[in-house]
């Protein structure tokens, strides 16, 4: 059983969010300012092949290994594989913190601490402890990362549709498959795959899926290519395809069969720190256009005096109180060891949504200084736009949503 401190975010300020500002001030910023020519620069970030460049990597390596040092990296890790045990409520303030304190367009401080697609987390409870003593202390001293290989080419908010599989052959598995839009994939040192391991079941949607710890340098793992987005030379996500990747019949993560339980749970965390994201993001933003409404002045005015600006302000500052309760709420029931599927879908598509919202009106007040690259509004505007797609769109979560209530589930 995974354990979780239960956090009181009465404590929030004084305990974690100084110690993990102060570390990320005194340690990783002044990392980005000797790099600062080089971390602007597309052509030094993103090396020949689309992914980042073997000298980001190398400072990305050493934020993780100084912040695993320090107590950080590990934090919101569960106490059984060495982390610090903080549960939901820090997994959002925690979270909302980083995002508000150092904004959009920036990689280096995000670094210091772990998220369960590419650090230690809550699947490596339940590995066996062979596997553990293969990975585990790499990745929980930020040496190494994994990446979460779920989505296909045909089978992304459809799962089920997933045709990756895995064969036993005497005591191995052998994985054929190709996976799509997986996050941190060129860099990754092992990587969380979930492929079919028997077909009738999963053909009833009631199992069938298991998960497996595939060291990437396995033979027959290839990256086939980087995706690229939003006009970017390179990018974090890529195509990646099993031909023949043979594993040890103990790299199985949980239960044969049951790996898309696993997921489910993933799944729920992955909103949860979307949550977070989302409203640092939009804090962050908020904050930017109040400030510059204040000083611009036109026609003789702060533009704050104006109702088509200060409205503005007003709408995103109710969107993102709005979605502030709506994550503590989810956050104190899975506390509580309730599993809100209903209202973490609305909080998904809701904080997505919210966060590009207020990106969009704070780059309208700001004018034209909002399209600039100065501002760094644009990667925010990026962010939120890719996330009302990725762990499940928002149209897929209003259909879910819809489920539940025509179940009966109308209570709030």
């Amino acid at each position: 059983m995974t354990t979780t401190i239960a956090f009181d975010a009465d404590t929030f300020e004084a305990e974690v969010q100084q110690g993990l500002g102060a570390f990320i001030d005194s340690e990783v910023v002044p990392l980005e300012e000797q790099h600062r020519e080089h971390l602007e620069d597309p052509a030094w970030v993103y090396g020949p092949t689309g992914g980042y460049s073997q000298e980001l990597q190398a400072l990305m390596r050493q934020v993780r290994m100084r912040s695993a040092a320090a107590g950080y990296y590990a934090i919101l890790c569960p106490t059984e594989i060495g982390g610090g045990g903080l549960g939901p409520i820090a997994n959002v303030s925690i979270w909302e913190f980083m995002y508000r304190r150092y904004g959009p367009g920036r990689i280096l401080p995000y670094q210091a601490l772990g998220h369960w697609t590419n650090g230690p987390s809550f699947l490596f409870t339940q590995m066996t402890p062979a596997l553990r003593t293969r990975a585990l202390e790499r990745l929980v001293s930020g040496e190494a990362t994994t990446c979460f290989a779920m989505s296909e080419p045909d089978a992304g908010s459809d799962a089920w549709s997933m045709r990756t599989n895995a064969v036993k052959d005497g005591d191995s598995w052998v994985l054929n498959g190709t996976k799509q839009w997986i996050s941190n994939s060129p860099y990754a040192a092992f990587a969380t795959v979930f492929a079919v391991t028997d077909e009738e079941m999963k053909l009833t949607h009631k199992g069938g899926i298991s998960c497996f710890l595939v060291p990437t340098d396995s033979p027959g793992f290839s990256i086939d290519s980087i995706i690229k987005i939003f006009g970017h030379p390179g990018g974090n996500e890529a195509i990646i395809s099993f031909k023949d990747v043979r594993v040890p019949a103990d790299s199985v993560i949980g239960e044969l069969h049951r790996g898309f339980d696993l997921a489910l749970n993933g799944v729920s965390l992955g909103r949860m720190y979307n949550a977070g994201r989302c409203v640092g993001l939009a804090r962050w933003a908020l904050e930017l256009a109040t400030n510059y409404s204040k000083d611009r002045q036109a026609f003789g005015h702060p533009i704050a005096d104006y109702q088509g600006v200060s409205f503005q302000l007003a709408e995103s500052a109710m969107d993102i109180y709005a979605t502030k309760s709506m994550a503590l709420d989810c956050a104190r029931r899975l506390e509580r060891g309730e599993l809100p599927l209903r209202d973490m879908a609305i909080l998904k598509a809701y904080s997505t949504e919210m966060c590009f919202r207020v990106f969009d009106r704070s780059m309208q007040v700001l004018g034209g200084m909002g399209l600039t690259n100065e501002t760094r509004l644009y990667d925010g505007w990026h962010q939120s736009r890719a996330i009302r797609v990725a762990d499940g769109s928002s149209e897929i979560m209003r259909r879910n949503i819809a489920r539940h209530l025509l179940k009966g589930e109308t209570a709030f």
